[in-house]
Order: C-alpha cells, then sequence, then structure tokens
C-alpha cells in the first residue's frame, strides 16, 4: 500500500514533455547565471527556444527551469554539451525529481508491467495507478478527466523521448540500462528515490 501526503502529487508536468531541445538551450543559459533581465532577453526577446508566442516561450521555459534547479551546475553542462543519451537520461531524473506522479508511476506502473513481462503501457494502468493513489492524496481524486489524460499522454511522450517506450503511439514498453556518468552522478547526489525509479526498469 502507498504511503502518500496529500501533496505529494501536483499536475504540474502537463505543462510539458523532456522538450530536450529546449533543455539544452535552457541549461546552457543557466549555466551563465543569468539575472531576471538576462533570463526574461533571452527567453522573450531573443526567443532562443523558437516559440510563437512571448507567453508560449515563458510558459516551458519557466517548467524546464524548475526541472533542472532540481540538478546542479555539473548536470546542466552534461545536458548542454552531452549526447542524447546522457542529455534525455539526466532530464529524465530531473523530470522524476520534479513530479513524484511520473516517478511512482515508472517505480510501480512500468515496472510491474516490464516484470509482468507485458509489452506495453495501457491506459487501464494509468487509471488504475490514479486510482490508487487517489486513495492516500485528496487532490488526485479532484483532477478532471481531462487532466488525468493530458498527464498521461505527457508522461507517455517524456517516456518515448527518454526512449523508455519504442513511441509515443505505440507505449511499446523498451526498458534502458543507465549510462554509466548518469549512475555516478546520481549516486554523487544520493538520488536514491531516483535511482530506484529508474533501476527497477532496466
Amino acid at each position: 500500500m502507498l504511503q502518500v501526503t496529500r501533496t505529494r502529487y501536483n499536475a504540474e508536468i502537463s505543462a510539458g514533455s523532456l522538450m530536450p531541445l529546449e533543455s539544452k538551450r535552457v541549461a546552457a543559459l543557466l549555466l551563465a547565471k543569468p539575472d531576471e533581465a538576462a533570463w526574461l532577453d533571452a527567453i522573450e526577446v531573443q526567443n532562443i527556444l523558437q516559440k510563437k508566442t512571448p507567453a508560449t516561450a515563458r510558459r516551458q521555459a519557466t517548467l524546464i527551469r524548475k526541472r533542472l534547479m532540481t540538478l546542479d551546475p555539473q548536470a546542466w553542462e552534461m545536458i548542454a554539451t552531452r549526447e542524447s543519451e546522457v542529455a534525455n537520461q539526466l532530464l529524465l531524473a530531473a523530470s522524476i525529481k520534479h513530479s513524484q506522479l511520473l516517478g511512482d508511476f515508472l517505480r510501480i506502473v512500468y515496472s510491474q508491467r516490464q516484470r509482468g513481462l507485458e509489452e506495453t503501457l495501457s491506459t487501464n494502468s494509468w487509471h488504475d495507478f490514479l486510482t490508487e493513489i487517489a486513495h492516500h492524496d485528496a487532490a488526485v481524486a479532484s483532477w478532471s478527466d481531462s487532466t488525468k489524460d493530458k498527464l498521461f499522454q505527457v508522461i507517455v511522450r517524456i517516456l518515448a523521448e527518454a526512449k523508455f517506450l519504442e513511441s509515443a503511439r505505440s507505449m511499446r514498453i523498451t526498458p534502458q540500462a543507465l549510462h554509466p556518468e548518469v549512475t555516478r552522478y546520481l549516486h554523487k547526489h544520493h538520488d536514491s528515490y531516483v535511482l530506484e525509479c529508474l533501476e527497477r526498469t532496466a
């Protein structure tokens, strides 16, 4: 039985998937230690994320920054400069640190279906997961059906971008071993929860 607090889960992850290219650009920007004026200039004026409107750029940059702030400059450097396998696994780790909803879904649903030799994720498994955690977190029960559907879509896209699913369309489970440098980083920073979520899926 899950033991969770009332405020453990939120729907903030619905604002965007991993956004690897955008996240690389934000990581590089954070390494420059911008003040708020420089941040706004880069995001809204220079439009480094190449979005159609300043509002979209601001919204996505805010989510990415919140995720990246769960890591440190060493990880930002790796995200900004390393190959996609390393960068995307660190982005997945940051997303888990930012959203326990994502972490627990990986730790419980994804890993259980993998161990049970199930080939794909399913919407039924998502709804079963929400029903279980709603018994322990009243906020989950208050989410609308559209919010629940959007959350699942975003989580599936995240897992596809991180190569833990073949694609968002097929939802075929394709477990990945963590890159050794990602493993070392997480151990160094004592990120035991993130390691549990990701190593269960390997």
